[in-house]
């Protein structure tokens, strides 16, 4: 793998292995970081051998968040200018570029599991909220890091973290930059499970999750991706549209087949068209 690639990707099997490429750095987010990753969405978004995602860091840590040096750049440059970057939001996107990096995960049609390991601080640890899953070292230290720079996070955390903690403990996160490690991640519903290899658990996760019929997979993301806002009338219709779309098609009759015949399913990716 070239080392100058700030994401690396490798399928296999269905899943797709994509590591944050900067070890040196801790992973850092820099401009060739931030394009690398909004690269690394579209190919991902338009692979449908790709059945589920694991997202980590290479050496010593997930993401130490943004780069010190692109901090310092971003403070001597008048705010227009600076926010005319990382802020730019290309036409149809709700994301800005900054946002896309973190939210976009969420908006992948098929599962996103995080692996966190060593530190996920400020945009790092934003990023990780937007995979769908988190298995996190027991002493990974994660942190709304943006209120120490006199900042507020901004790659998407609203949306995400007051979903998975609530919203008194999304305020205190952000407003204490308090460093949380895997086991309490676990426990305030930060992540999802602790393991001694977050990668490893990450990608036997991932396999087993390929595994499955892809459709059903990418249906029951969608349900639970529904609007927060919706009543619980428009959420039964949601699942009832998907099961009807679901029952007797070719990859949910293979299903029911390889069951009752003891093997294991031949399944037929999705058509993107």
């Amino acid at each position: 793998m070239a080392a100058q690639q700030r994401v690396v990707v490798e399928v296999s099997g269905g899943v797709a292995d994509v590591r944050l490429n900067r070890p040196e750095k801790l992973n850092a987010l820099d401009s060739a970081m931030f394009d690398a990753i909004t690269d690394t969405l579209e190919r991902l978004a338009g692979d449908t051998a790709v059945r589920a995602v694991v997202l980590s860091g290479e050496g010593r840590a997930f993401c130490a968040g943004l780069d010190m040096g692109s901090l310092a750049a971003m403070a001597d440059t008048a705010p227009q200018s600076a926010s005319s970057d990382l802020g730019r939001r290309e036409p149809g996107q709700v994301a800005n570029r900054a946002q896309l990096a973190a939210y976009g995960w969420s908006q992948l049609a098929v599962p996103v599991i995080a692996a966190v390991h060593g530190v996920a601080l400020g945009g790092g640890a934003q990023i990780a909220l937007g995979a769908d899953l988190r298995v996190v070292a027991p002493d990974s230290q994660i942190s709304i890091f943006e209120i120490s720079w006199g900042l507020v996070p901004d790659m998407s955390a609203t949306v995400t973290l007051p979903r998975l903690v609530g919203a008194d403990v999304a305020k205190e996160l952000t407003w204490t930059a308090r460093l949380v490690s895997g086991e309490e991640a676990v426990r305030i519903g930060l992540a999802t499970r602790v393991a001694a290899d977050p990668l490893g658990e990450a990608l036997r996760l991932a396999a087993e999750i390929a595994a499955r019929n892809p459709h059903a997979v990418r249906a029951a993301k969608r349900m639970f991706a529904s609007r927060p806002g919706a009543t619980d009338a428009e959420r039964l219709a949601i699942e009832s549209a998907e099961m009807a779309a679901l029952i007797g098609s070719p990859n949910q009759s293979e299903a029911v087949r390889a069951r009752l015949q003891k093997r294991e399913p031949l399944f037929a990716d999705p058509d993107l068209g």
